[in-house]
């Protein structure tokens, strides 16, 4: 899930990506109106985190301009605009959520995850044969057995399970759950795909996560193999 934070305060706009980079989400940040819209015409966001106190343009303004685009994710204001009509006014100008600064990082993490899970036409729980993510409470078990899987690890999983028979290449993994381009060059998500084997398929008998040659990596649990060790 890519998220796009719109921010003119470093301080906040920091503790923001560091804190939604913790939970697993890619995060790209922008101090102004004229950067935001660069960004989301140069890329596809799951969710925006916009202030309403941008320094060159009016967060309101800024929300319109985002609604008029064919493809428009969700939009949680978060502003120190605290009055019942600036909330009101804000929502009825076409956002998802309004959080009111200052704020406890985890009420707007939920808030987060609730905007997302809403824009996912998928179940909010994944089942691979007896490989089953909970996307809510963002545990993995397969056959039972709990599995620990780090944030970006996680991430990389749910992708795959939400494109459950799909070749994913190198270049769509890194764009979707890092908040970089992919240069040709990186192995990182080799790197993340040999932990994730080690994790849910080595002591299995079947196989999950499958080389696709040319092309990347397919999650999927093939017809002819039994589930179980």
């Amino acid at each position: 899930m890519r998220i796009l934070v719109v921010e003119d305060e470093k301080r906040i706009a920091d503790f923001l990506q560091r804190g939604l980079e913790s939970a697993g989400y890619a995060v790209d940040t922008a101090n102004d109106g004229a950067g935001a819209l660069d960004q989301v015409h140069a890329a596809e966001y799951d969710l925006i985190i916009l202030d309403l106190g941008l320094p060159d343009i009016d967060g309101l303004a800024l929300l319109s301009k985002i609604r008029n685009r064919k493809a428009s994710p969700p939009v949680l204001i978060l502003s120190a605009r605290d009055q019942v009509d600036d909330r009101v006014k804000g929502l009825e100008s076409g956002a998802d959520d309004y959080v009111v600064k200052p704020f406890a990082f985890v009420e707007l993490l939920a808030r987060v995850r609730a905007l997302l899970r809403r824009g996912q036409p998928t179940p909010e729980r994944l089942q691979v044969g007896e490989l089953v993510l909970d996307c809510i409470r963002r545990r993995v078990t397969r056959a039972n057995e709990n599995i620990e899987l780090a944030p970006k690890e996680f991430s990389i999983l749910e992708y795959m399970m939400r494109n459950r028979g799909r070749p994913l290449s190198r270049t769509m993994i890194v764009e979707h759950v890092w908040d970089m381009d992919y240069d040709g060059l990186t192995n990182i998500v080799d790197v993340y795909i040999r932990h994730l084997r080690s994790k849910i398929d080595d002591k299995y008998q079947t196989k999950l996560i499958h080389t696709v040659r040319g092309i990347g990596y397919m999650l999927e649990l093939p017809e002819t193999q039994p589930e179980r060790a």
